[in-house]
């Protein structure tokens, strides 16, 4: 779609305003609008300003004046809007320079792709992402100088099979029982559905939905893979409707990694492969039908897991679900069908096409620009230095006992730790200038100070528990 074919889409549904989306750097989605009438041709090279020194991660208030370039190809009816409201995601540019931003998200995935293509070793990286996520009828939280609490409900919970609900009818789903129950179990189903719609409604294409392994209202829903730019794009549009569906229907929706104590949380398993002219390059004759550079892909991403753990498991919450021994997978290692191992080589289909590894270990508060840019690069440095995967881990990782998993790798403990392994392992995200190194020093501080420090100073509920009456 070209501007001329967005503008056209926008008259065709009568639209009165448009909404300009862009992505700040830690991976949230703002937006600003203006009347329809504004969208001409040359806006679509002109753009429109904004004070860049409001956005987080973005300029100081004495640089503070950008501009948001929208893309025409992303151009969409806004399912949400009372008003007709054509949508389009945009890029950043300098004011002054006019050349796009180094610290804007989008503008780095487009770097990464075109990094691939300038490689030779593949034109094309796919990603499928598949992000969970909790519906809750009832959110209360509040942290003061002197009081922190948070309480989440909802009619599924297994805490609410007392409860006096005039009258109560049972059916609530036992922790960690989530998977595949019919209704009335899954209260969601309908809600899901509903979801499913209005993805497809703006063109995303929804393969599976279902209710997760949590009690209280888990789910989740599958879109079909695309590459990389698209599927990021994708994927803050997955996020956008899944909010929007639960609050238009009195619920709300959380990607929180771990909003619940003892029951699984929230992951974002990301299915990942190359391909060149049309061709699938992870299908081979190794392990579980793998080709060398698919074993050399997965050695990059054990390699520099730690780093990438800082960008696919940015908050502190993050860690509350990458614990050893519980549902997610923190060893390092690789697996044809385990689903214990960090990564997991799919057995569903023997077609070379559907051949692809799936990293098990990130979350969905991840920038979905940075993390899939992230994660393509280490697996390039992977292919690029042969790095070699090792022996795959075919053994069910959570029954091993601490001697057999003594040279087993695991994931970082925290998100302080993950932010000083970025620190030390990142020249791979440099090549090509895909990430710059300004652009990771704005991480690694923004992280240390807004997530680890900020959480460090403050006590939580749990430590009243332990320690009030020492």
């Amino acid at each position: 779609m070209d501007a001329k074919q967005a503008i056209e889409l926008g008259k065709k549904h009568e639209a009165v305003m448009v909404d300009l989306k862009f992505i700040d750097l830690i991976g949230k989605w703002q937006h600003t609008s203006v009347p329809f009438h504004r969208l001409t041709s040359d806006a679509f090279e002109e753009g429109f300003g904004f004070d860049g020194s409001s956005i987080r991660g973005f300029q100081p208030i004495n640089l503070s004046d950008m501009l948001l370039i929208p893309d025409p190809t992303t151009a969409v009816m806004e399912p949400f809007t009372r008003f007709p409201t054509l949508s389009l995601l945009c890029n950043v540019q300098d004011t002054l320079t006019r050349q796009s931003y180094s610290r804007d998200p989008r503008y780095i995935a487009k770097k990464a792709e075109a990094y691939l293509q300038s490689t030779g070793l593949a034109d094309t990286v796919y990603f499928g992402p598949e992000a969970e996520f909790f519906i809750f009828d009832d959110v209360r939280f509040d942290v003061k100088a002197n009081a922190a609490f948070y309480a989440v409900d909802s009619a599924e919970g297994s805490w609410n099979s007392g409860r006096e609900e005039g009258p109560n009818l049972g059916h609530k789903i036992r922790s960690k029982e989530g998977y595949f129950p019919v209704p009335p179990q899954d209260s969601q189903m309908d809600l899901r559905t509903e979801i499913c719609l209005e993805l497809e409604r703006i063109g995303i294409e929804v393969e599976v939905s279902h209710h997760e392994v949590a009690s209280a209202g888990q789910g989740e829903i599958d879109m079909r893979f695309d590459s990389l730019l698209k599927c990021a794009d994708k994927l803050m549009w997955f996020k956008h409707v899944v909010k929007n569906v639960a609050y238009r229907n009195g619920r709300s929706a959380t990607f929180m990694p771990k909003p619940l104590f003892g029951d699984n949380g929230n992951g974002m398993h990301c299915h990942q492969s190359l391909w060149k002219d049309g061709k699938p390059l992870f299908a081979g004759d190794g392990y579980a039908g793998l080709s060398e550079t698919a074993l050399y892909y997965i050695g990059g991403i054990l390699r520099h897991s730690h780093a990438l753990a800082a960008l696919t498991n940015p908050t502190t919450n993050s860690y509350k679900r990458l614990v050893p021994g519980y549902e997610a997978p923190v060893n390092l290692a690789y697996s044809s069908r385990n689903r214990s191992a960090a990564i997991r080589i799919s057995t569903y289909s023997p077609s070379p096409k559907s051949r692809r590894l799936e990293l098990r270990f990130p979350d969905p508060t991840c920038n979905p620009y940075l993390a899939f840019s992230a994660m393509l690069m280490a697996g390039l440095d992977g292919v690029q230095n042969k790095i070699d995967p090792g022996a795959p881990l075919d053994k069910d990782i959570y029954s091993l006992s601490a001697e057999e998993l003594r040279d087993v790798e695991r994931m970082p403990a925290s998100l302080e730790e993950s932010l000083d392994a970025l620190e030390g392992d990142h020249e791979f995200l440099l090549k090509g200038d895909v990430f710059t190194q300004d652009l990771i020093d704005m991480w690694i501080d923004y992280k240390r100070e807004h997530d680890v420090q900020a959480s460090r100073l403050r006590p939580t509920p749990f430590e009243y528990h332990l320690y009030y009456d020492v």
